[in-house]
């Protein structure tokens, strides 16, 4: 009987209804304190019948000071498209969309220290499966089978923004980067494999000449 009215007991106050969401374990972690984009909640009272929060404030409280115009995110301006803090804009293209990708520059200028970037990327996140030098006998490659071998083939005469969007799409066996590396970062390691291990073949970039040209005026006539 004992049992029976506890069980009676914690049906019963787990019963929710309208207002009274009924007894709850941890209640912050149901309903953490989150800003809505568009939106503020105000009143510092909402919600005080549920809320643990240390500030004193109602649980559904989530006014930003900071932008008063009751929103929390600022709409951006008509008629324009975000880019990163490198002026890339996003990448949208869907992972069917190679001949669109090849047509794609890289917009990372190439020097030195971008290909010793690139090697550093390399060995991270691809040397596992394609190898140090490329040819698909990295550890991970050589039990997976079937993974490229860059250094041979068609592979070589492959667009720099294909293999851009490769590394960021996927494309078989290989799996999308594109949350794991940043698009600055794909790049290096685009021109590491076109330069260093492909050889420069079918690069679309080149190093600059360290070499300096003075140039000499000529006295005019």
């Amino acid at each position: 009987m004992l049992g029976l009215a506890l069980g009676s007991a914690l049906l019963f106050g787990c019963k929710a209804g309208g207002e009274d969401q009924g007894l709850e374990y941890a209640p912050q972690m149901y309903h953490s304190v989150a800003y809505e984009p568009l939106t503020q909640i105000t009143e510092e009272s909402e919600g005080s019948w549920l809320s643990t929060r240390e500030d004193g404030k109602g649980e559904f409280y989530n006014s930003n000071v900071h932008n008063p115009h009751n929103m929390n995110m600022r709409l951006p301006v008509e008629n324009t498209v975000p880019r990163n803090q490198n002026g890339y804009l996003p990448y949208r293209l869907k992972a069917f969309e190679l001949d669109k990708a090849a047509e794609i520059p890289n917009p990372v200028a190439l020097s030195e220290e971008v290909l010793k970037d690139g090697k550093e990327l390399y060995l991270q996140y691809c040397n596992a499966c394609h190898g140090a030098k490329g040819e698909g006998d990295g550890l991970a490659g050589q039990v997976i089978g079937g993974v490229a071998n860059l250094t041979g083939g068609a592979y070589v005469g492959l667009p720099e923004g294909h293999i851009y969007h490769v590394i960021t799409k996927g494309k078989g066996r290989m799996g999308a980067h594109g949350s794991q590396i940043t698009p600055e970062n794909r790049w290096k390691i685009v021109h590491y494999v076109k330069q260093e291990i492909q050889g420069g073949q079918g690069a679309q970039s080149t190093l600059a000449s360290a070499e300096v040209t003075e140039e000499v005026e000529t006295p005019a006539n």
